[in-house]
């Protein structure tokens, strides 16, 4: 494509992910004979890179690290592999198969995660093939759901709630669909196919992403007001659907999204995204397909830390990208349409949709689902799976939807859940149900601290000074990261912690309930006493001084605790 005069991508040689791309033929590079490579149970960083591609990357137990230098032993080894499931909907055919993939190949706990994905963790190198293959034979892929490329796209979870809903999930599954890549890699390194003769040499085997595919990952996501539960502004793309007496008359579209940044670097920040004007149903998919060819052409190739989209339209200005599009489509969007967020997580319990069945919305702590000593979830959904004949959905906030049950069901169902305390008053305060942790130690690479292993026990000492202040009941969402590329979304948690370093957090207020406002560091660097220390001084404010159905984050910001922060821009002001 021919650039315009005066925009144009950073200058600076490419960056070593982009020769590794470049080098692939089309995400293959020596991918098929490292897996075949029994000496290690291991592969090389080029490798690992194109792996992301195929929905996988390497990791290894960061708790045997030590252990093992020591005894002159490679790194406990394993793959996380992720599978890629549009609007978070799977059968229950496919829940089962998955759980069971979890317990023979991986660590036996299945994870869902922020992005309404699946993920098993500790997959051996030699059991990688056939995990993938049995993930392919239910019907289900793990292509593009890590990489370069647009990830999975969200939407609602719960599509049956009415007709809107079932809607939107067809855009979101087409949407995914259409922005696949279109090379033949994965299928012939893991599902068998036939390899095409020669080395493919021209851009068509990918019509939208080329050979270098995108200069970093890319995050779609719809959201139906007044649910901001999928953070639609912490997507590169977001939809925002406008309905009126019912009928879907299109939606608002937001860019600019992003959640992660690096510590004590500026040049970094969280983000949200910004919206730029209306499009009718019909156009969503050139629209997203467009807007994925910008930033084809003038993302930073060379920095990958200011590789994502958000730095891309602030670099070139909103009003710039926003004309390009309209140029590129060849026609102009239409004013953005009225529409109002009243909160972004989640509603628990059953709720009956308006085609007669019933949903049951099952808060699930951090995503991880196993069995604990006084609550067998992970034994009581599989109970589940072999009589619901319904679906089951993952929220954007790790927590699970089953969903389309019969009013014959329902009473079976009800009496698995109860049976097995899948609604556990100690799992269910109103903290709890409002916290969200990414993985973390042991197993992610990048952590500085632990997360989802540590939250829990965080929020029981939180919830001391909660109940000393009469707050059990009010909902605050609390969000915590091991490190600060941002996959629990912490940006937009009215609370966060940010890991720093073992045992050490950065702690951050004032983000908007609905999603819609970025929060700010407020202490840097401090550990569990200072952190309880802090809260026991904010809850106590909070308590005696909000205002009616004020909300945490917005307390902090009017009580002068914090500044707003008005825009990622801003973010370390």
């Amino acid at each position: 494509m021919v650039l315009k005069q005066g925009l144009k991508a950073p200058d600076g040689p490419p960056s070593d992910v982009e020769r590794i791309k470049d080098d692939s033929q089309y995400l293959r590079g020596t991918l098929e004979a490292a897996m075949q490579d029994n000496l290690s149970a291991g592969i090389n960083d080029d490798d690992n890179r194109l792996m992301k591609f195929h929905g996988s990357y390497l990791q290894d137990d960061r708790d045997l690290r030590n252990e093992r230098q020591k005894q002159k032993l490679e790194p406990a080894y394993g793959f996380m592999l992720r599978v890629r499931a549009p609007g978070g909907v799977v059968s229950s055919e496919q829940w089962r198969v998955l759980e069971e993939l979890a317990d023979q190949y991986a660590n036996g706990a299945l994870k869902l995660t922020t992005r309404q994905s699946f993920q098993m963790h500790g997959i051996l190198k030699w059991n990688m093939k056939k995990t993938i293959q049995e993930v392919n034979s239910i019907l289900l892929n793990t292509l593009a759901a890590c990489g370069d490329v647009n990830r999975n796209v969200m939407c609602n979870p719960n599509p049956y709630q009415s007709e809107i809903h079932a809607e939107v999930y067809e855009y979101a599954k087409a949407l995914s669909d259409h922005l696949l890549p279109r090379t033949r890699a994965y299928h012939e390194i893991w599902l068998d196919e036939e390899k095409v003769a020669g080395t493919p040499e021209v851009d068509e085997i990918e019509p939208i992403y080329g050979k270098h595919y995108l200069p970093r990952k890319f995050k779609i996501g719809i959201a139906v007001p007044p649910s901001n539960d999928i953070d639609v502004f912490s997507q590169d793309l977001g939809f925002i659907a406008i309905v009126n007496e019912g009928i879907l008359q299109g939606f608002n579209i937001a860019i600019g999204g992003g959640m992660g940044f690096t510590h004590g670097d500026k040049a970094t920040y969280p983000q949200v995204a910004k919206v730029i004007g209306f499009c009718t149903p019909d156009k969503i998919t050139e629209v997203a397909e467009k807007i994925i060819t910008i930033q084809l052409d003038y993302g930073n190739r060379s920095v990958r830390k200011n590789a994502r989209f958000k730095y891309t339209i602030d670099r070139l200005g909103l009003e710039v990208v926003k004309n390009e599009l309209e140029n590129r489509l060849g026609w102009s969007l239409e004013e953005a349409r009225a529409y109002h967020f009243d909160h972004n997580g989640d509603r628990y319990g059953w709720v009956k949709g308006i085609d007669g069945n019933w949903h049951f919305t099952l808060f699930v702590q951090n995503g991880r689902v196993i069995d604990y000593p006084n609550y067998k979830l992970k034994t009581g959904l599989q109970e589940i799976a072999k009589i619901h004949t319904g679906d089951f959905r993952l929220t954007a906030n790790q927590n699970l939807v089953i969903a389309n049950v019969s009013t014959e069901k329902k009473e079976q169902i009800n009496e698995l859940v109860e049976k097995y305390g899948l609604t556990n008053s100690e799992f269910y305060t109103a903290l709890r149900r409002s916290s969200m942790a990414c993985v973390a130690l042991p197993t992610c690479g990048l952590a500085m601290a632990e997360s989802e292993r540590y939250l829990p026990v965080l929020i029981d000492k939180i919830e001391e000074i909660i109940d000393e202040n009469g707050l059990r009941d009010e909902e605050i969402t609390i969000r915590m990261t091991g490190c600060p590329n941002g996959c629990a979304r912490p940006a937009l948690g009215e609370i966060a912690f940010i890991g720093k370093a073992p045992g050490k957090y950065n702690m951050y207020l004032g983000a908007a309930f609905d999603g819609s406002r970025l929060n700010k560091m407020y202490r840097e660097n401090i550990g569990e006493e200072e952190i309880l220390s802090e809260m026991r001084v904010l809850l106590s404010r909070y308590a005696k001084e909000r205002e009616e159905k004020e909300h945490f984050g917005d307390f902090v910001i009017r009580a002068g605790i914090i500044k707003a922060a008005t825009d990622g821009t801003n973010f370390h002001e």
